[in-house]
C-alpha cells in the first residue's frame, strides 16, 4: 500500500492509498457521503483483483461531514469549505479527472470507475460530461461499477414528506439573502447539511435526477453507458424506495447494455457491512 496524493483539475490537493501489485489495469473507488477511504470495503475489494487489477481509492472534496480544503489558484492559496455538508456533487467530476490523470501518469492504462452510493452520482455524471466532450480520458476507461446508486432526489422527497416544500422554500429564501453556507435544519436532511448543497439535491437537481425509473423508464442517462457495467443494492435498510429484489430486476430490463452485471445482495444493507466478502467476490467475477 502507498499513499498517492494529486491536485484536482480545480487545484484542490487529495490524499489516497494505492493497492499496489504492479498492475497495467487500477479500480478507482469513490466513497459515498460523510465517507472516506479507509473503508473494509475497500481493502476486501483490493484483495479480491490484485492478481489482474491495482486499486486505489481517495477520500474526495466531499470527504468526511465538514473540513476545509485548500484550492490553488492563479497562484494563490484559497482555504474554502469542504466535506458533504457543503460539498456540491457536480463538483465530483474535478476530482475524478484528477485521479485519472495522476494514474494515467504513472502509467496505467486500463481503469475502472467503481462508486458507493453518492459516489455513483458522481461517476454516472462525470462519465456522461465525458461523453459530451469526447474527453481523451474515455479511452482509459473500461468499465463501471455502481453499488448502492440511490435516487437522491426522490429518497429526499419521500424523507421530507410533508416538510419538502416548506424547507425548499426556506432554502431558496436562505440562498436569495447570500446564506449558501448556512446549515439547515437538522431534520432536513440525514446528514448536516449547507443551503448550497441541500439545494443541489433537492432543487437544482436535474443532472443528477437519472435514476428515477418512474420518472424515465428507459434511464436515458444510464442507457449512455456501453462499456461493461456492474451495479448492486442490498436489501436491508438500503435507501432505495421498493423492494432490492423488484427494483434490481427494473433497473436491469431497463438498461439495454449487453455487458452488464445487475442484482442485490441477500442480506446487506446500503454499507454491505457482512457481506462484503460477497460483494468482492461478485467484483472479481465481473472484473476478471
Amino acid at each position: 500500500m502507498k499513499q498517492i496524493n494529486f491536485h484536482t483539475i480545480d487545484g484542490i490537493e487529495e490524499n489516497g492509498l494505492l493497492y499496489d501489485n504492479n498492475n497495467k489495469a487500477i479500480v478507482i473507488s469513490i466513497h459515498g457521503m460523510t465517507s472516506n477511504c479507509f473503508k473494509k470495503r475497500n481493502v476486501i475489494i483490493a484483495d479480491k483483483v490484485k492478481e489482474k487489477l491495482d486499486y486505489y481509492t481517495f477520500n474526495t472534496r466531499g470527504s468526511e461531514i465538514a473540513k476545509n480544503i485548500v484550492k490553488k489558484k492563479d497562484g494563490k492559496i484559497i482555504k474554502e469549505f469542504g466535506g458533504t455538508a457543503f460539498e456540491d456533487v457536480l463538483e465530483g467530476e474535478y476530482d475524478i479527472y484528477g485521479a485519472i490523470d495522476k494514474l494515467v501518469e504513472m502509467g496505467y492504462t486500463s481503469i475502472y470507475l467503481q462508486g458507493h452510493s453518492l459516489g455513483c452520482t458522481k461517476i454516472v455524471y462525470t462519465y456522461n460530461k465525458m461523453l459530451e466532450n469526447n474527453d481523451k480520458r474515455l479511452q482509459y476507461i473500461k468499465g463501471i461499477i455502481l453499488l448502492s446508486l440511490v435516487d437522491i432526489p426522490s429518497a429526499l422527497k419521500f424523507f421530507l414528506g410533508d416538510k419538502y416544500d416548506y424547507y425548499v422554500k426556506m432554502a431558496l429564501d436562505k440562498e436569495k439573502d447570500g446564506k449558501e453556507l448556512e446549515i439547515m435544519p437538522p431534520d432536513s436532511f440525514i446528514h448536516p447539511m449547507s443551503v448550497k448543497s441541500f439545494l443541489r439535491y433537492a432543487f437544482y437537481n436535474k443532472e443528477i435526477d437519472f435514476i428515477n425509473i418512474e420518472k424515465d423508464p428507459n434511464l436515458v442517462t444510464l442507457n449512455k453507458i456501453k462499456i461493461p457495467l456492474f451495479m448492486r443494492w442490498g436489501n436491508i435498510n438500503e435507501l432505495i424506495l421498493e423492494d432490492a429484489k423488484t427494483y434490481s430486476e427494473r433497473v436491469n430490463k431497463a438498461i439495454n447494455n449487453p455487458n452488464k452485471d445487475i442484482s442485490y445482495i441477500d442480506g446487506a444493507d446500503h454499507s454491505y457491512h457482512g457481506r462484503e466478502e460477497e460483494l468482492a467476490n461478485q467484483i472479481a467475477n465481473f472484473l476478471l
